[in-house]
Formats: C-alpha cells, structure tokens, sequence
C-alpha cells in the first residue's frame, strides 16, 4: 500500500499530491508501527522550527514594503482601515457561529468528570485589560521573535513602516531596497523549505496516530464534528457571499490555496501557510503591495477560524467541567474574545 502511495505521488510531480500522500502514508506507519512512528516527532518538529523561522523576517519585510512602497500615506491609510473593518466584522460573525454551534451540539454534556482527588493544573494568573493592552506593544522587537509573538512584530513592522514612509525618498530607499530583498529571499527560503513539507507533515501524522491510534480523536469527536459543521456555515455565510460580490473566481482560488491549506492541516499551523498564500495570491493577480499589506496583518486581526474555534471550546470546557455559562456570560465572552483573540499563535505550543 505504501509502495502505491509513492508511485502515485511520483507520478503527479506535485507537491501538494506528494504532502497529501505522505499524510496516508505517516497514517499507516503510524497504525502499523507505532512503536516507530512515535519516534517521527522530531522531523515534524525539524519541519515547523525552519518555518517559524521565516515568520518573523517574512512578516517585518513584507509589511515595511507593502507600508513604505507606497507613495501617499493616506492611500494606506485607507486600505488599513478597510482592512481591518472587514476582520473585525468577520471575526465577530465567526465568534457568534462558534458559540450558536456549541449550544446546539451541547458537545461538552456528558463528559466523565475525573475522580476525587484527581490532581489539577495550578491557578494560572488571570490577564486584566492593562495586561492585553501591553502585550499589543514590543518592549523589546528581539524578544517577540524569539518568543514568536506575532501581534507585537506586526505592531513594530506597522509603525516602522509609517516611519520609514515619511523619511526623505534618498534615505528610504536603501531601507526599502534592503526589506524587498530580505522579502524576495525569505520567499526562496521558503521554497528550500518547502521541499521537506512532505517529510515533516507525513511525520507529524505518524506520531499523532501511533501515539493515540486512529480513534485519538474518539472522545473529541463530537467536538470536531461541531467545529466542522460550524465552519462550514462559516464559508457558506460569510466567505462564499464576499467571493461573488468581489467576483473572485472560486475554483481558481480553490485549486491555488490547495498546497497551502493541506500544509496547515496537517501541521495545525497556520503559519507554516503563510508564504505559500502569499504566493498563490500574487499569482491570482493581486498586487504585491497589497499582497504585502493585507496578509501578514490578517494574520493577527483575522484568525477567523480560531476565533471560532475559541468561542466554541470555551462553552466546551464549561459543558464539561458542569457549569454551563448563562447566555449573558456566553455574550460577554464573545466581547471579550473580539479583542483578545487578535494576535492568537498560529504555531502550536506558542504563547497565546
């Protein structure tokens, strides 16, 4: 089966195929040989440490150019604001499915309770507003690169972008010229990279089937059931009617956002895609500049999805711990969750 896995992949030339593939494939050896597979987790890791890597570099490159390479301050003024009018209202729309979603399934009743006794994780602080406020401000721009803090880079990218757009054009130049470089070179890093996707990703599903088996999911399942269906109603709601009225040619898209949404998939990261989309989105026809722009900030203002995803786990765990929130409680949790969940990691085990 695995040697017909293989040819199949050699056969199509594709990347996306072959990613597709090894996901079957690191899905047998993990069932087959799980006592192997387990073993698999370094090269996954290997895979999302190079792409974490790209991140920090890829998003100050891109946003610097996609801010400074514009002419008139006001014309990015315009686009900044647009841009994030349209995440706060589908990020909002998402949250208010989520939480419709979670009521209906009532995922989380029934959940065994542990035993008495049975040992809890400590208290953890709880953040106040002050506390969230600070975290959207870079005390120190090398630390939220070493911690992955996607929120503060940005924030740091914005601002220097601004800065570098009102400098004289015989100064700004050089520093435009040096992140277009940089940006044009994470691209083709990203590309080396891109060739060990297959290897990391078929990984990665190898060890989450051999270290919980083919059911790990078995418990969660009515959960993911609910996610599913609820982002579904998503697309359908929101994405599906914003394509028609732009006139975005939908199996175009579909067919360019293939590889990139197979890597998040099988990763769990989101920002293991981000190159890739850019990339597929340039092809479409969008301008670099927009591109440059919109992009990396809507990956701190825009994580629909796991906004959804919040407001949905959060009525989960109330569910299953038995004390079910008040729909006033369910509400100011979604106002809350409308500033709080900017800035959410798109790399799994990172600070949220």
């Amino acid at each position: 089966m695995v040697a017909a896995f293989v040819w199949f992949a050699i056969a199509k030339r594709s990347l996306t195929t072959w990613i597709l593939v090894s996901m079957l494939i690191g899905g047998e050896l993990g069932h087959d040989w799980p006592a192997i597979a387990i073993n698999f987790q370094v090269l996954s890791k290997v895979f999302l440490q190079l792409i974490k890597t790209i991140i920090a570099p890829l998003l100050f490159a891109t946003l610097v150019v996609g801010i400074a390479g514009h002419s008139d301050i006001k014309q990015v003024g315009r686009m900044g604001w647009k841009s994030l009018v349209y995440f706060e209202i589908v990020t909002t729309i998402a949250l208010f499915i989520g939480l419709a979603a979670i009521n209906i399934s009532q995922a989380g009743v029934g959940v065994p309770q542990p035993p008495a006794g049975h040992e809890v994780l400590p208290a953890t602080k709880p953040q106040n507003w002050q506390d969230i406020i600070l975290h959207i401000f870079p005390e120190n721009i090398a630390k939220s690169i070493y911690h992955g803090e996607i929120l503060p880079i940005v924030v740091f990218s914005v601002i220097f972008g601004i800065a570098l757009l009102m400098v004289k054009d015989k100064m700004r130049q050089p520093m435009l010229d040096f992140c277009g470089s940089l940006s044009e070179t994470m691209f083709k890093f990203t590309n080396i990279v891109m060739y060990f996707a297959p290897v990391g990703v078929g990984a990665a599903i190898a060890y989450t089937v051999g270290h919980g088996g083919l059911d790990v999911l078995g418990n969660l399942f009515k959960l993911l059931i609910t996610l599913y269906a609820a982002l579904a109603v998503f697309v359908l709601v929101v994405f599906v009617p914003v394509a028609l009225i732009i006139g975005l040619p939908i199996r175009r898209f579909i067919k360019e956002i293939s590889e990139p949404v197979s890597i998040a998939f099988a990763t769990t990261s989101s920002e293991s895609a981000l190159p890739k989309a850019m990339e597929a989105m340039e092809r479409m026809g969008v301008p670099r500049k927009i591109i440059a722009f919109v992009m990396p900030t809507g990956y701190s203002f825009n994580l629909d999805g796991s906004t959804l995803y919040l407001a949905l786990a959060s009525v989960f765990v109330a569910q299953a711990a038995g004390t079910p929130l008040t729909w006033p409680q369910q509400i100011l949790m979604v106002f809350t969750l409308m500033l709080t969940s900017k800035g959410v990691a798109g790399v799994p085990g990172q600070p949220r």
